[in-house]
């Protein structure tokens, strides 16, 4: 098992069931501490190399996911690693993809999704989740498959 996250460094979400997810903006600099050990890029093109493990999903600024699909089985990767290890979700800006993916890591840990949103905007950023389609997004993802 990995060391976790500081509950209280700069972007830590913490789940109900405990799990800590950091969440993060590319184009800001790496936060102090300890590197993830897993994370999950959200851009409309490819993210650079890191030294540790990724995934990248397609998701364009302001936008959604390009393959559904693949951002449930991604997302329900990192939540899953939430559980032991150091998971980052990171888009450009750190708002809007990333607290979007964060609502929706809140959904599979019990949150019902009419609330993730503004769980995510309590607990992460008051700013997360920036479009409408990104909200009814979250609203209609399920933990289920």
């Amino acid at each position: 098992m990995t060391e976790s996250w500081d509950p209280s460094g700069t972007g830590v979400l913490q789940l109900p069931s405990g799990r800590l997810v950091r969440g993060r903006g590319l184009r800001r600099p790496l936060p102090p501490g300890p590197a993830p050990t897993f994370a999950v890029h959200l851009l409309g093109k490819p993210p650079p190399r890191i030294p540790w493990e990724s995934r990248w999903l397609r998701w364009p600024d302001f936008s959604l996911p390009g393959d559904r699909s693949q951002a449930r089985s991604v997302l329900l990767e990192a939540w899953e690693r939430a559980a032991s290890e150091r998971v980052e979700v990171a888009c450009g800006g750190g708002r809007g993809r990333t607290g979007t993916a964060l609502a929706c890591l809140a959904v599979l840990d019990g949150v019902p999704s009419d609330r993730a949103v503004a769980f995510v905007r309590r607990h992460y950023a008051a700013g997360a989740v920036e479009t409408p389609w990104q909200r009814r997004y979250v609203r209609h993802f399920t933990a289920g498959q």
